[in-house]
C-alpha cells in the first residue's frame, strides 16, 4: 500500500498528533513562538547576505572612480567596467532578495495575525486562513517574487543611484578631461566609435528606468511604504 493512501496508520497517528496540539494554546503557542523565532533568525540571515552584496558594490564604485580620476591618462571605459560589475551584483542580489522574501513573507504572516492580534485582539487577523497559508508554505516552499519584480526592487533602493553616480562620471571623464574633443570622439574604445557606445549606454540605462516603472501587481511583503494605510489596504484588494 502507498504511504499517500488515506487509511495509512503512519499517517492517521501523525494526523491524530497534528489536532492533538492544535486543540491545545499552549502548546500550540509554544510552537508557534519557536517558528517565529526560526523564521526571523533565516530573515536576519537573508538581509545580511543582502546587505553584504550591497557593500561589495559601494566598495567597487568607489575603488574605480578613485583610480578613473586619478590621472587623465587612465582609460574612461574603467567606468563602463564598474557598469558590468554593478549589473552582476545586481543578479546576484535579486537571487538573494527572492530567497530572503520567503523568510520574510512567513515572518509577516505571524506579525500580522499572531501578534498584532495578541497586542490588539479588537481589530482580528489580518489573513483568515493565515494559519493555513503557513502550513502550506511550509509544505510546499515556494519563491514568492519573480526576477522581474526582485531586480526592479533592488534597482529601485540601491542600484540606480550608484548606476546614475557612474554614468554622471562618466560623462564628465569624456567632456572634462578632454575639453577640445568631440565627446563622441573620446567615448570611442579600441575599434569600437563611440557613437556605438553612447547608444549602448543609453540603452542600458533606459531599459533600467523601464524596469523599474514598468506597472506590475506586487507580492513582495513587509516593506515599509509610504502613504495612507488605507490606500494600501484598497490597493492589495484592486489586486
Amino acid at each position: 500500500m502507498s504511504d499517500e493512501t488515506p487509511g495509512d496508520p503512519e499517517r492517521a497517528e501523525e494526523a491524530k498528533l497534528g489536532s492533538e496540539i492544535a486543540d491545545h494554546s499552549t502548546e500550540m503557542s509554544s510552537i508557534l513562538g519557536d517558528a517565529y523565532r526560526g523564521e526571523l533568525d533565516r530573515e536576519t540571515t537573508w538581509r545580511s547576505r543582502l546587505d553584504q552584496t550591497t557593500t561589495w558594490g559601494v566598495t567597487v564604485v568607489a575603488a574605480i572612480l578613485t583610480w578613473a580620476f586619478s590621472s587623465g591618462d587612465n582609460p574612461h571605459y574603467i567606468i563602463l567596467v564598474g557598469i558590468l560589475v554593478l549589473s552582476f551584483f545586481l543578479f546576484i542580489e535579486a537571487r538573494r532578495y527572492r530567497d530572503y522574501d520567503v523568510y520574510r513573507s512567513r515572518v509577516r504572516l505571524f506579525q500580522q495575525n499572531l501578534l498584532a492580534d495578541a497586542l490588539d485582539p479588537s481589530v482580528g487577523v489580518e489573513h483568515e486562513d493565515w494559519r493555513s497559508k503557513l502550513s502550506q508554505d511550509y509544505r510546499t516552499p515556494t519563491l514568492k517574487v519573480s526576477t522581474w519584480e526582485a531586480t526592479a526592487n533592488r534597482l529601485r533602493r540601491i542600484y540606480l543611484p550608484l548606476l546614475a553616480v557612474l554614468l554622471v562620471a562618466w560623462l564628465f571623464r569624456i567632456t572634462a578631461f578632454a575639453p577640445n574633443e568631440n565627446p563622441l570622439t573620446t567615448a570611442t574604445i579600441a575599434v569600437v566609435p563611440g557613437i556605438f557606445v553612447v547608444a549602448a549606454i543609453a540603452l542600458y540605462y533606459i531599459a533600467a528606468i523601464l524596469i523599474v516603472l514598468w506597472p506590475r501587481e506586487r507580492h513582495a511583503k513587509g516593506e515599509f511604504r509610504e502613504g495612507d494605510p488605507e490606500t494600501w489596504k484598497e490597493d492589495e484588494d484592486d489586486g
